[in-house]
Order: C-alpha cells, then structure tokens, then sequence
C-alpha cells in the first residue's frame, strides 16, 4: 500500500531519492538567451502565481472531495452488497443507473465548481509548460525531425471501443469499455454486461457473438487511459514542439486481447502496420524510427518475423533493412513478465496481494479470484507475457542469476508453497519452468490449448535450430528461439527504468474456503521485516512491473550472442535509475516506473534525438547490476555450448 499512498498523496515512500543525485537530462540543461529561463522548469514568476492560486483554493477543493466522496461511498458500499441483486438495488436507490457528468455537475454548487475548474487549469499549466520544456530545448540545440515516427503502445495505452450495434451493446456504440470513464461506469453498474464484452470466445480467441470491441485508433487511443491520466501524452508534445504532426507521426493500435496470431486473422493488422511503414517512407524519401512500449516491444518483434515469412508479410530477407532506421525499444518486456503467472493460476499479483484485509473484502465480492483469472485467461494476448527462459533464464532450486547475496533463499524456487503440518502434503516449491505445467494443470483445457497453440517458451542453442524457427509462427514472440532480422543498418536502442521493487517469485497456499480443493492463492502471511517477502510476493529488481532480466538480459547479452543477433544489429542500452519526485503523483522527470516513464525527462530527450538523427551520439549507460547477472544465465555462444555438453 505504500506504492499507492506516494502516488495518490504525495507520501515519501523508501524508494524516494533525494533531488541532488538526479539527472533529468542526459544533456545539460538549456537557456532561453532573451529569457534567461530554463527550459526545464518552470520560472520563479509563473510557479509563484500557480502556488498561490492552487493554495487559495485548498479549502474548497476539500468540501469537493468530501462531497464527491460520499458519492463514492454509495458505489463502494455496493461492493459489499450480496450477490441478490444488492448492488443493483443500491445503485437504484442513489439514482445513479443513469448518472453521467452532466447530471454531477448539476447538483454540485457553482461556486465549488468554478474552484475546482480554477484547480485543475492551473495543475494543467503547470503540466503544460514542464511537457514542452524537452521539445523546446531539443530546437534550441537544433534538433528537428527527420525520420516519421510510428508508436506501438503497450496494454494499458489502447483503449477498446465497441463497435457492436447488437441490443446488448447499443448503449456502449463507441464507447470505449477499456481505457475512460465508460469502463468505469460499466465494470461498477454494468458488470456481467462489461465482462462479456471484455472477454473473447474460449475456443475461437475472437470476439463472442454479438459483440464488437476494436482498438481505437488515432493519437487519442493512446495519448490518456482516462481523463487526466496521460500515457503517451508528453512524448506526442515533445514531438510536435520539434516539428512532428499526424503526417509524420502514426500509432498503432491494436487489441492486446488477441493472440498474436489472430492479429492479422481479424485485424489484418500487421498487413496495416506493414502500409503505415511503407507510405512514411515513400512520402518522407527515408526510413522510419519504430516505438514500442511493453507489451508492444514483443508485438513489434513478432512483426518482424511476419514480415519476412512467405506466406505472411512476403517481404524477404531485406524488407527491415531497407524500411526501419532504428528501434526505440522502451522497457519491453522481451522474456515475458513474471506477474503474469500469478494473474492466469489465481487471478492475483502484488497489487491485490498488498491490499488491506477491508479492501481484499471489498473486491472479492465485487470482483473475486476465479472472476479475474478467468478474465486475464480469456485475453489470450495478456498470456504473450508469460516467462519465457525457463531455468537457464530465471534459476533453478539452489540458484539464479539475479539471487541477492547474504539471502538463504534463492529466486530460483518461484512459486513456494509452505508445509502447514507434518501430515499435509504440498506441491514443493517450483522453478518457473515447472510453474508453467502446474498452471496447465490447474486451468482449463481451452486455455492450454490457446496458449500452447500460440506462444513457445523455450531456448534454442544452435543456429540451425533458430532458422528453422522462423518457419514457426508460434515461435516469433520468443527472442530466445528466433533471431533478429537480417538488418545490420537498423539500431537497436534498449531505454527502462530500474530500482523499483518488482515482483520476483511468490508463496503460495491451498485455498481452504474454495470448493475445488485445487484451488490455490498467494500466502499474504509470509512477510520479512526488511521487504523482502512482502506479504507472499518476494521482491526483486525492475521497474515496478517487468523485471530487470526481461527488459535488460536480451539488450545487453542475449543480442550480442551471434546465432540470435547474426547481422550484428548495433544495440544501445540506457538504463534510467527510478528517482521520484515525492510531490508528484505519477514520479515526477526522474521517475523509472514502468508506464509513468513515458513521461521521464531524459527518456523523451533521448527519443528525440533519435528521431532527429543524433542517435549516435547516444551512449551506453548502465546503473544496475544487469551485466553480471547476465554473464551468470545458462545461455552461451553455440561453439562454448557444443563444448560443454562434449
């Protein structure tokens, strides 16, 4: 709870560091000469005027949030209403089945409003000015844009619209029931309703009958997840300060439900992205930079291989070569996150695991264990992030890469299940490679099917073996089974967060409430004083979400082995340490979260200058311990691996 406490009140949590050890900006900052005033910050004059403005209205803005909050009240007693129709019943009785944010502002007096619109302009300026203050700087320097641009966002940058004009879903006709305020009010009024859209066909992976929900398209469909919470926001502004606009600059969207596969089976769109790469590079007469965030990494990385397979995107051997410039790759998840496989078993992860005894209450009835998994298990495309390495990635029973030193446990042993009696037999502790049988076994059949149909897991050691992958859709997501494209012109730029306690391995329980005894759910009782075990979720490094040796092991080794990186693709890796400003909500400009690094200084410095042809001028930077963790995976030149097993 103390992630959430920083990031709604501004508490300093003991990941906050002191302002001195930061470096907003991989260059110095920049003057206005007629000016004098830093482009990174706000000037003296401006930020004395928001000050006073913001702390004139703190009073009233506490009888708005008193106010609204007896409104949520009502919603969040709903949570706790039977499952008979109580929360329906409630929400009746409030008169809230049709309440939208006309009805709201209606009601609420003018005066309370007037300060909180008064609030918010200001915090915008505010937001406004710092989002441009990179773009500006980068001009003065004379950095302008040079290559087109395309964004491929990751899961929760994408919003979902449907589409579908079925009785069922008329009243959500483009309305987007993933990333606004219409999910909101669905999942809250509208639950069975939202599930069934939100979920894809167990046996097809494709949308149910009567229903329609696509990815919304555009700079909208990943600019905000919902009002006031900006994505890829600042990194558009930054972009258009140094001349980029929607003729230059594309995002591709996608459903991030799908499996892979089916991405082109419904959408056509790897056949969509494939025309957006082709006509910037016709209009503009040069390649192109791709960005990808997260899950959109992999996505981007399973394009490459579609583009060049006959069949597929029939685009050869030199089609990436001749069409992509570089890959801004920004904290992809290449080996899969851990997370996820505690999502699929039991619908759980460190964020439920860490709420408070009240707070699990409230959500199990209003959305329980077996409800969430089974919704994580029909979004075949969340499963894509499931680990992939098995042991010689992630450790063993007595070892891994990444085990801190001085620890009587290891990493290795991922999920650990405690002997509650002499006389209790437990499954033992697991390696991430036996996890993911023992989440086979205890899902249904349709989803071992989809994801085993879909995605492989593996490692492959020979060159031959990799060639023959790429024959092997199934394959393409793994960037241990299949190599990068034969582009030795195109570069490779790695840029994640590190320093954030990430999720690493868990302790696990049998769920003695449950009527299938095999149910199973993460031990919250496990905890150590130093953090380490963090009720039933052991700690590691990353960025909050995906662990370092996901983002960090294939940018700094797994590439620089021959047989998957054969056309010697140059790769730039700039690690950015997590740095939050304990003011600010979302980090502040050091901030090295996972999605909240979308807005990070120096990262948008760096995008920049890769879009505007000074890429080379960027540099390796590493702050973690990522290289020696990464000499210690079981993963090795193919001559040393020959050598070994003789």
């Amino acid at each position: 709870m103390s992630e959430l406490r920083r990031r709604i009140f501004g508490i300093r949590s003991p990941d906050s560091t002191p302002s001195t050890s930061r470096d907003v900006s991989p260059t110095p900052p920049q003057k206005d000469g007629a000016t004098g005033e830093s482009y990174k910050v706000i000037p003296a004059t401006k930020l004395d005027k928001l000050s006073k403005k913001k702390t004139k209205g703190v009073r009233r803005r506490n009888l708005w949030i008193f106010a609204l909050g007896g409104i949520f009240g009502i919603l969040v007693a709903g949570f706790f209403a039977s499952s008979n129709g109580g929360l329906d019943k409630m929400v009746e009785l409030a008169g809230l089945q049709d309440m939208n944010l006309d009805s709201l502002l209606d009601v609420l007096p003018a005066g309370l409003i007037k300060d909180v619109r008064d609030l918010q302009n200001n915090e915008k300026a505010a937001v406004s000015y710092d989002s441009f203050a990179i773009g500006l700087q980068a001009r003065a320097e004379g950095i302008a844009h040079k290559y087109p641009v395309i964004m491929i966002p990751g899961v929760i940058s994408t919003g979902l619209e449907s589409w579908g004009t079925e009785e069922q879903s008329r009243q959500y006709f483009r309305k987007r029931l993933w990333g606004s305020w219409s999910m909101m009010r669905a999942l809250v009024l509208d639950k069975p309703s939202w599930k069934k859209h939100i979920m894809l066909d167990k046996y097809t992976g494709l949308d149910p009958p009567g229903v329609k929900l696509r990815a919304a398209q555009g700079f909208d469909a990943a600019d905000f997840f919902i009002t006031g919470y900006w994505i890829w926001n600042k990194i558009l502004e930054n972009l258009a300060t140094i001349g980029y606009d929607p003729t230059n600059a594309f995002t591709a969207a996608y459903d991030w439900r799908l499996s892979y596969m089916n991405f082109e089976k419904r959408d056509q769109y790897f056949s969509r992205l494939k025309n957006h790469i082709e006509l910037a590079k016709q209009v503009s007469g040069v390649k192109v930079v791709l960005l990808s965030h997260s899950m959109g990494s992999q996505v981007l990385f399973y394009f490459f291989h579609w583009i060049e397979a006959e069949g597929h995107g029939n685009g050869g051997p030199s089609w990436v070569n001749d069409h992509i410039e570089s890959w801004i790759n920004i904290s992809g998840c290449m080996l899969g996150a851990l997370k996820d496989l505690p999502a699929m078993l039991s619908g759980e992860m460190r964020d439920t695991a860490q709420l408070s005894a009240l707070a699990v209450y409230g959500l199990e009835k209003f959305l329980s264990r077996q409800e969430r998994a089974e919704i994580f298990r029909r979004m075949p495309g969340i499963s894509s992030m499931l680990p992939m390495g098995g042991e010689a990635v992630w450790g063993n029973h007595s070892w891994a890469p990444d085990d801190p030193p001085g620890k009587n446990m290891t990493y290795g042993n991922f999920i650990n299940f405690r002997e509650v009696n002499n006389s209790r037999t437990t499954p033992g502790n697991m390696t991430v490679a036996q996890a993911l049988p023992y989440l086979y076994d205890h899902t249904e059949q349709w989803y071992r099917d989809n994801v085993q149909q879909a995605y492989s897991h593996g490692v492959a050691y020979t060159r031959k073996v990799i060639e023959d992958n790429n024959a092997i859709p199934a394959k393409w997501i793994n960037p241990l089974e299949t190599r990068l494209p034969l582009a030795p012109d195109m570069k490779i730029y790695c840029f994640y967060g590190i320093g954030k306690p990430t999720e690493r391995a868990y302790y696990y329980r049998e769920d003695a409430g449950a009527l299938n005894k095999s149910t199973v759910m993460i031990d919250t009782t496990v905890s150590t004083p130093d953090g380490y075990v963090d009720r039933g979720v052991i700690m590691g490094e990353g960025d909050g979400t995906v662990n370092l040796l996901s983002t960090g092991y294939m940018c700094n080794k797994g590439w620089k082995v021959k047989r998957y990186n054969p056309a010697g693709i140059k790769v730039t890796t700039y690690e950015m340490p997590h740095e939050p400003d304990r003011f600010s909500p979302r980090g502040g400009p050091n901030t090295g979260d996972h999605v909240d690094i979308l807005g990070r200084s120096s990262l948008n410095d760096l995008i920049l200058r890769v879009a505007g042809g000074k890429g080379h001028l960027i540099e390796d930077t590493i702050h973690s311990n990522i290289l020696e963790y990464a000499e210690k995976v079981k993963i090795y030149e193919e001559e040393s691996e020959e050598a070994k097993e003789s």
